[in-house]
This record gives C-alpha cells, structure tokens and sequence, in this order.
C-alpha cells in the first residue's frame, strides 16, 4: 500500500503578523536607543514616554503631591535628598503627558523584560491579529496599553517612579484569545495542530460568549494560572537606578479585563464555518 504526499499548505500558530512584528521592532529600537545613550539622557526618554502616575496627580491636585511625597523625603538624609531630586524630574511641572498613557509600553526595564513581552505577544498577539485584522488589533493594543496605565493609576496616585512595559497590553491579548483559541477547530481546540492547515479559518471560528468563557474548563485553567503568575509577580521588583519599583500588576489586570470584556468590540462578526 502506498500513501500520496501531503502537499496541502500548513499556516504556523506563531505566524508573524505585521502589527506585532512592528511592535517587537519599536520595542527594540526604544530600547537599543536607551542602552546607547548616557544616564542623563535616558532621564529624558523616560520622562517622554514612561508613564509617572504622580505626575498625573501633580496636574489636578498638586498641594496633594507636594504633602504626599516630597514632605516625607528627610532633607538630612542625602539618599533621600538623590531621591528628592529624581522624584522632581520625573513629576515635571504639572504638565501631564497624556501620550504616556500609551508610550510607557513602548520602553521596557531591560532587554530581559523586552524579551519576554515580546514572546508572549508573538504568541498571543499574533493569534489575535490573526483574527481581528491588523487595524482592529493595532487599536485593540491602544485600548488595553491605555487600560493599564489607568488601572495603575487608581492604586499608584503618588508613585513618582515610572511605569513601562507592554505587560498590560500583552495580557489583553492573552485575555482576548481565550475566547476563541480553545473552541473545537481553534488553534489550541480538540485536535488542534500548531502547523495549520486551514490558515486562518482556525483563527475565526465563532468566539465564547462571556459566561460560556466562564463555564468552559480549558479556558478557566489557563484563566487561573495567569491570575496565578500575576499573583506571584506582584511580590517581586524591578531595579530602576538606585530605587526598587514593584511590578505593576496592577496594570496587567487592568490591560486582561479590557481584552476579556470589551473582546466582542473588536471582533469581527465570524460565522460559523
């Protein structure tokens, strides 16, 4: 008995997308920049585009900040005066910065973080790309980066030092392919095959409804071990300078809830196939 070859086209699951591949490349020459450049300099590309939730503060209630922050800094105690001066750079003079709503997830604290965002939206960003369409999804990352810095802010109103990585963003697009990837014939679905054969008819079948997310086990797994590594990574820190900054989990959730509720804005209408 003989068997013919298998000759029908097989699509990638980490199929590259423009948006996430522009993404990634943005990442890395924010990044690349940063390393290039001295610790002054750096001081102002921070102050462009990472997000300083005290500065937002400072805009709409600086009496507030002013009591908050910089009374409780000893001025006898020369770390504290270092501290003092950073803090003051980094507020600024009330001006608010919007676009750091958004441009903080364009930097990141190290090449290592770099890195592992830009993993996971290789592995979930492009799935959801995949599905929404490049200027669905582009927008989808603007409303989950933006979701997170806000998030952020509710629990960080005087936190002075800054927040960056695309964590928040990432996380919408790991809320956001849980409503479709696991459904039968989805990318990770019964039977499910990394290298597809159908392309991107996987990435289309009809999503979850909310509370169908919520009932169906597969999806609830991968929910609880994200809330779990969440958990774990809000006890740790990040180096900035001299000081510790927390990781801001804050913002992850923030940038998941956006992606697991506000999911049915974005899509498409697929029918079934």
């Amino acid at each position: 008995m003989t068997f013919a070859p298998d000759d029908s086209p097989r699509e990638p699951f980490f199929n590259l997308t423009p948006v996430v591949l522009g993404l990634i490349g943005l990442f890395v020459a924010v990044q690349a920049i940063r390393t290039a450049l001295g610790e002054s300099s750096d001081l102002f590309v921070l102050n462009e585009l990472a997000f300083v939730p005290a500065r937002l503060t400072q805009f709409f209630d600086p009496a507030a900040v002013k009591r908050e922050i910089f009374a409780n800094l000893s001025v006898g105690d020369p770390a504290a005066l270092e501290q003092a001066q950073l803090a003051r750079q980094l507020i600024g003079d009330g001006a608010v910065k919007g676009w750091t709503l958004l441009t903080y997830a364009f930097v990141h604290g190290d090449w290592v973080h770099l890195t592992i965002n830009s993993v996971w939206l290789l592995a979930f960003g492009a799935a959801v790309e995949r599905r929404f369409g490049a200027v669905r999804f582009a927008a989808f990352f603007v409303a989950t980066a933006i979701a997170g810095a806000l998030a952020h802010y509710l629990t960080h109103r005087f936190d002075w030092l800054p927040m960056v990585g695309a964590s928040a963003a990432v996380s919408g697009a790991m809320a956001a392919a849980t409503r479709f990837v696991f459904q039968p014939g989805g990318p990770l679905g019964e039977g499910a095959d990394l290298w597809r054969r159908d392309g991107d008819a996987a990435f289309r079948r009809p999503a979850l409804r909310l509370s169908e997310t919520f009932a169906d086990r597969r999806a609830m797994t991968f929910l609880g071990i994200w809330f779990v590594l969440n958990y774990l990574s809000g006890t740790g820190a990040i180096a900035f300078g001299s000081q510790e900054a927390s990781i801001a989990w804050q913002a992850h959730i923030g940038g998941f809830l956006v992606g697991l509720l506000l999911f049915p804005w974005f899509d498409p209408k697929h029918e079934p196939a």
